[in-house]
């Protein structure tokens, strides 16, 4: 059955892939490539925030509490980064990806078990998709720069690369010291 809002056309403002006309001194072929990549790392970005709640709700053990906390305040950063780099891709003209489905189709980071599973499992798969990230997100930077995208390079350099750079040094520390506590 249709919903019968999406009968009405006017109810879509802009379709997803469509660019909308900004002034910002960019080519519209290089801000329909800077949203597609941006989106992508959206989706990472969105997937590795929801990691990060996952794991704290559920993780356990004897640094339950450090991990717990740790968990949360990476939640956060990874939420404000989803926000800028949505934000960065509507400045494009494009519209961001906003629906777990849609999250879901375009990430590369692995989907985890649906239970509680031990802190070093916890900890690998964090830090293998702040390497997914990284490892998309200079590529990216790259292109970017290329294009002449300033913006774009500046915010996959100056938060996304930073911020995932450290965080998985945090996360990784504390791996080194599961497995040697273990």
């Amino acid at each position: 059955m249709t919903h019968p809002d999406r009968e009405n056309a006017n109810v879509v403002a802009q379709t997803f892939g469509e660019l909308a006309p900004v002034r910002i001194g960019l080519s519209a072929e290089t801000r329909h490539r800077g949203v597609m990549a941006l989106n992508r790392m959206l989706a990472h970005t969105l997937a590795l925030r929801d990691l990060y709640r996952k794991n704290h709700w559920q993780t356990s053990g004897v640094t339950f509490y450090q991990l717990h906390l740790l968990f949360d305040k990476h939640y956060a950063e990874q939420d404000e980064l989803a926000d800028a780099i949505a934000e960065r891709v509507q400045t494009l003209g494009g519209v961001a990806l906003a629906l777990g489905q849609d999250v879901a189709q375009e990430t590369k980071i692995s989907r985890v078990p649906r239970g509680r599973e031990a802190p070093g499992a916890e900890l690998s798969e964090l830090v293998s998709a702040h390497e997914v990230i990284l490892t998309e997100a200079r590529v990216l930077a790259r292109e970017a720069a290329e294009r002449g995208d300033d913006g774009t390079n500046d915010l996959l350099v100056s938060q996304i690369v930073r911020s995932n750079e450290r965080q998985s040094w945090f996360v990784g520390e504390h791996l080194v010291q599961t497995d040697q506590s273990e």
